[in-house]
Formats: C-alpha cells, sequence, structure tokens
C-alpha cells in the first residue's frame, strides 16, 4: 500500500486530459530519465511511441501526440510556459527533429513515429510502449500505464518496501473512509488535522504551506484567464467560450489588476439565488475552458473534473465567507485530498476505466467533504457528503464527443459542482447516524458500477453523445 497524499491528487499541470495529456507526458519523462540512468541516452538514434485502447482511440482530441514530444523533450509540464509548448511542438513537426531529452536531436515525424493501437493492453485501458534504437541496433523498450489524474505506472511496478515502510509509519494509514472516522473519533480530531498531521510526517509545515499557495494561485490563475479569455476552443468543434459573457453580465463596476483584486471585487457583487447559481457556473466553466484550450490547470483529481474544486472553493471564499483565508483553503484541500485518495485507492479515477463517474463524480465527492467541513460539518458529516455526492454520479458514462475533452465534459464540471454544494448543505442538515450507505459502500458500488460498465462508455468516443452527435453536426 503507497500512501497517496494530498499533492498527489493536486498536481499542476496542462490540459486538456490527466490521463491522456499530463500522463503521456510524463511517462515520456520518465523514460528519458531511464535511459539517462541506464547510460544510453545519446546512444538513441530512433524512437517509436505505440499506444493503446483509450489512449489511442481519444489520443488525437486530447493531445496525446502533442504531450509526447514535449515529454521526450524533457519539458516540465508544472513550469513551461504554454506559448513555449506550442512553439516546441511546432518546431518538430516543421523540422522533423526532436531533441530528446532537451538536447540529443534525432528524426521525428508525428504521424510515423507515434503510432495508435485499439488493441488494449491488460492491465489498464491507457497504455504506451517507448521503444528507441540504439546506434548498435539494439532495441530498448518501456511499457506505461496512465491511470488517472496524472498518475503513472511503469509495467511490472508494485509499491515498493519503501512505500510499504512509508504509508505504515503515518500516523494515521488511512485506506477506507472508516479508518479515517474511527482515528479523527479515537483522536478526536477533525479531517483536515488529521490529514495534516500525515503529511507533516512526509514534509514541513514551511514546504506543506508553499504547496498549497502554489496550488491555490494556479487554479485562481486559471478561473481569471477562463473569465476573461473569449474565442473559440481548439479541436475542430468550434465550441465557444462561454465563462467570459456569463462573467460580464455578472461583475461589477470595480477596478483590479490581479487575480486576487478581482476575487475581492467579486466578494463584493450583490448575491442573490440566481446570480450565486451564475457565478459557480461561472468558475466551473472558466477553469475548463481553458483546460480544453491546452491552459494550466490543476488536476483535481483530473483535468477533466479540474473546475469542480476551484468551483466550490471560491463559492465559499466569494459568497459564503468573505472572509476566508489560506487557512481554511488549507484545510478544504486536506479534506478534498483525502476523499480523493480514498477513491483512488477503493475504485479508480480513470475514466478510461470507470467512465466519468470517477472523474466529476470523485471531485464533486472531494468537493462536498472540502465544503461541508468548512461549514462546520463534523469527520461523519464530512463523509456523508462525499458520499451523497458521488451516489448521485453513479453510472455516469464517458463519451466525449471527437475524443475532444469539451462536450459534456466542461458542463458537467458545473453540475458536478452544484452537487456538490448541494450534497453539503444536505449533510449538514443530517445526523449521519440515520444514513443508510456509507461512503465505503459508495466507493465499492462505483467500482463495480465501473467494472460493469461497456468499454464505449470509458472514454473511447465510441459510444454515447460521441456517436449520436456527429463532429458535422457541433
Amino acid at each position: 500500500m503507497e500512501y497517496t497524499s494530498v499533492f498527489d491528487m493536486f498536481k499542476i499541470g496542462v490540459g486538456p486530459s490527466s490521463s491522456h495529456t499530463l500522463g503521456p507526458w510524463i511517462a515520456g519523462r520518465l523514460w528519458i530519465k531511464s535511459l539517462k540512468e541506464r547510460g544510453v541516452l545519446n546512444d538513441v538514434c530512433q524512437v517509436t511511441v505505440h499506444l493503446y485502447g483509450s489512449l489511442a482511440l481519444t489520443g488525437k482530441g486530447h493531445g496525446t501526440d502533442f504531450a509526447l514530444i514535449l515529454g521526450l523533450s524533457d519539458a516540465d509540464p508544472e513550469t513551461i510556459m504554454i506559448r513555449n509548448a506550442h512553439t516546441i511542438v511546432e518546431n518538430v513537426n516543421i523540422l522533423g527533429t526532436l531533441f530528446l531529452g532537451g538536447d540529443k536531436g534525432i528524426a521525428f515525424n508525428s504521424q510515423s513515429n507515434i503510432l495508435f493501437h485499439k488493441k488494449f493492453l491488460p492491465f489498464h485501458a491507457n497504455g504506451l510502449k517507448f521503444q528507441g534504437i540504439l546506434n548498435s541496433g539494439r532495441k530498448v523498450t518501456k511499457t506505461y500505464y496512465s491511470i488517472g489524474g496524472g498518475f503513472v505506472l511503469a509495467a511490472g511496478q508494485i509499491a515498493s518496501k519503501i512505500n510499504l515502510q512509508t504509508f505504515n509509519s503515518l500516523p494515521f494509514p488511512v485506506r477506507t473512509g472508516g479508518e479515517l472516522l474511527e482515528f479523527c473519533e479515537q483522536k478526536n480530531l477533525s479531517i483536515s488535522q488529521l490529514v495534516l498531521e500525515n503529511e507533516r510526517s512526509l514534509r514541513s509545515d514551511a514546504k506543506i504551506n508553499l504547496r498549497f499557495q502554489d496550488i491555490w494561485s494556479a487554479m485562481l490563475d486559471c478561473v481569471y484567464m477562463g473569465c476573461h479569455n473569449e474565442g473559440i476552443l481548439p479541436g475542430g468543434l468550434n465550441v465557444k467560450r462561454r465563462a467570459p459573457k456569463i462573467y460580464q453580465n455578472l461583475k461589477n463596476s470595480l477596478s483590479y489588476s490581479n487575480p486576487h483584486e478581482w476575487l475581492d471585487t467579486i466578494r463584493a457583487t450583490p448575491m442573490r439565488f440566481r446570480q450565486i447559481f451564475q457565478w459557480v457556473s461561472c468558475f466551473a466553466l472558466a477553469v475548463n475552458e481553458e483546460n480544453a484550450s491546452f491552459g494550466r490547470v490543476v488536476t483535481a483529481p483530473t483535468n477533466g473534473s479540474a473546475g469542480v474544486i476551484p468551483a466550490v472553493l471560491l463559492y465559499y471564499l466569494a459568497i459564503e465567507d468573505r472572509s476566508g483565508n489560506f487557512e481554511q483553503i488549507k484545510k478544504f484541500y486536506l479534506v478534498a485530498g483525502a476523499i480523493g485518495s480514498i477513491f483512488k485507492t477503493g475504485a479508480t479515477i480513470s475514466a478510461a476505466m470507470g467512465g466519468c463517474q470517477a472523474e466529476i463524480g470523485v471531485s464533486s465527492a472531494m468537493a462536498a467533504g472540502g465544503l461541508t467541513e468548512l461549514m462546520g460539518g463534523n469527520p461523519a458529516q464530512v463523509l456523508m457528503a462525499a458520499e451523497i455526492a458521488m451516489e448521485h454520479h453513479l453510472g455516469l458514462t464517458c463519451d466525449p464527443i471527437g475524443g475532444l475533452v469539451q462536450i459534456p465534459c466542461i458542463e458537467r464540471n458545473s453540475m458536478g459542482a452544484i452537487k456538490a454544494i448541494n450534497a453539503a448543505e444536505l449533510a449538514l442538515n443530517s445526523n449521519p447516524k440515520e444514513a443508510k450507505v456509507s461512503l465505503d459502500k459508495v466507493v465499492a458500488t462505483m467500482w463495480e458500477t465501473a467494472k460493469d460498465m461497456d468499454s464505449k462508455y470509458k472514454e473511447t468516443a465510441e459510444g454515447g453523445l460521441a456517436i449520436t452527435v456527429g463532429m458535422s453536426e457541433c
């Protein structure tokens, strides 16, 4: 059992997909690292990448080929400027030369060196194999799996003894909601307090706070950019961004010069129910329109579901408690991250394995739990809110039109955010002891539903809206 840190659940990267863009990007960097460690990187004269299953079926729409070029170039998805990423890919496609590891130039053509296979590998729906040919003619190959949320496993990789030791040495080794609640009740701790103690066993308070500040800044910047960037989303569906228009209809006349001042202007805006509803939708749409445009987002727990958590957190900070501060942001992340890790351990956060219930459903559950603690809920109510949110996403399919993270993905973030807020309110007004369904039961049910779901509804663009609505109709 490997401990999934809160900072594993929230990764800063580039859209549009954590499993189909960020995962292959990271896999490319991991392969480059392995070649360096073996001392053969400079001997590589040819590279071919084989994509399998869902990665092949929707890879073009998700920019998997784009991400692979950047990964093989050893670009960092967290820090690279977006315009520089596009420049690197354009140069490779125009000049036919890829600088492997950022240094070793080799001939490379996306059409012939990235191959798409509809065959599914046995371990996971998102498989990819890197194959390099050395100057001596010898081949070096390695297979990876992008398992959702930017998590990547090499073929045959299992939890190491170090990871087992790390998990077992945690103050509170937690795998399930039941274990989490039991520890909280035994020690009289809130969920955020308990999770913080686990994180403190791995890193200092200073590093924890700095990383949370980075995550918050990235999320806020993404919402801000999404509310101000107009135009048509790339990919051929001709989907027009909606967040900027909604924002223009809602904003007041106060001036601002950065995202933090912008948040203060929202706090000063009069709120009625309809406006609150619109603000939450605007926040969620803004993030996922940025994500669809290859913008910088934070996995929460994935790119395709990245809008739910910032929308709900901003709902709290801008509307519910306008004096909210960093400590509350930190609590929200700690709780949400813990709930996400329970779903990752007990089920999946990959739409290619579980449909959209594994992405929007999990993000809604994470957001509902985080909001419930901020609103004064006890640990049992937090878990109840997460359960309610997921219960009403069970069976949700992943059927992206054209293999793009746009329709129905963007709107689903808005729906997931609204459901999260509703779930929190229901839990806060309920007695968890009277609940008929536990969080662990809904996690198990989600996994059983995922296994029963036909593969055409698992991010393959072979069923649902992807078939009944053609690209030409859009």
